[in-house]
């Protein structure tokens, strides 16, 4: 049989960006790691090929987190992936991290927008998790993701950084019920991350990236690197007493 004593990570949206990030930082402290994409998935077989590459064992799996009606099928996959590729039926570590950006002012934020981001960034996450409990073993780990916009107001993100409010919320209240469990439930929020999230703007936009740079104390935006190991830690035996609390890796934004 598999080792006890060997960990399994669930990380969606992990073909690209900090998900990525957050897959090799596992992978590097020892832990299996399944992996969801949307869309790309030549770019997630290349991710755990790196995975493979590290010694660890890993998956990906095809998963639409905004289209609730799917996630029955989705888990179905995954039933038969863990025993396939792992050898066991159950996983330890489930990090919601899928996400799309859209940046838009309150007063032109369609309707469809809307339910787009939350169906992705809430509802997805609700039932996700949910759907997840079965094959989530006790003393377990459940990392969801925000953002610094759930503390501090930019302009033009008052769709996303509401969702993230909801998730934050909703992180408690799971913390409460689940504890029972043994399970940890943590929100991360990243500060402003240069990657290909909303565009790449933060990346890209000089101007974006400077103005980024300004409001955070350690004066630059942040990398996919100064993030993907606090997820390793949240998962690891010494954060096994943090649970129900918001851990914001933004070097500083607005403070």
């Amino acid at each position: 049989m598999e080792n006890a004593n060997q960990k399994i990570a669930l990380v969606t949206g992990g073909s690209r960006g900090l998900g990525k990030n957050m897959a090799l930082s596992l992978a590097r402290k020892g832990i299996h790691v399944v992996i969801t994409y949307h869309s790309k998935k030549e770019e997630a077989l290349a991710v755990v090929s790196e995975i493979e590459q590290l010694g660890q064992k890993a998956a990906a799996l095809p998963l639409n987190t905004g289209d609730v009606k799917t996630f029955d099928q989705f888990f179905s996959q995954l039933r038969s992936v863990l025993p396939q590729v792992f050898n066991t039926s159950t996983f330890d570590f489930l990090i919601n991290n899928a996400g799309i950006g859209l940046h838009i002012p309150f007063a032109e934020t369609t309707e469809e927008s809307f339910d787009e981001l939350m169906n992705i960034h809430f509802k997805g996450v609700y039932f996700l998790t949910q759907k997840a409990l079965p094959l989530l073993k006790d003393g377990g780990r459940i990392i969801n993701l925000s953002s610094g916009l759930a503390r501090f107001t930019i302009p033009g993100n008052s769709a996303y950084a509401s969702m993230k409010g909801a998730v934050e919320t909703l992180t408690r209240y799971m913390a409460k019920e689940l504890g029972s469990r043994g399970i940890t439930v943590n929100v991360l929020a990243p500060g402003a991350i240069e990657t290909d999230f909303g565009g790449g703007i933060v990346r890209d936009n000089p101007q974006m990236n400077k103005f980024v740079a300004d409001l955070t104390t350690l004066g630059r935006p942040g990398l996919p690197d100064d993030i993907g190991g606090v997820v390793a830690f949240l998962c690891s035996e010494e954060a096994r007493w943090i649970t129900g609390q918001r851990i914001e890796a933004s070097g500083g934004m607005n403070l």
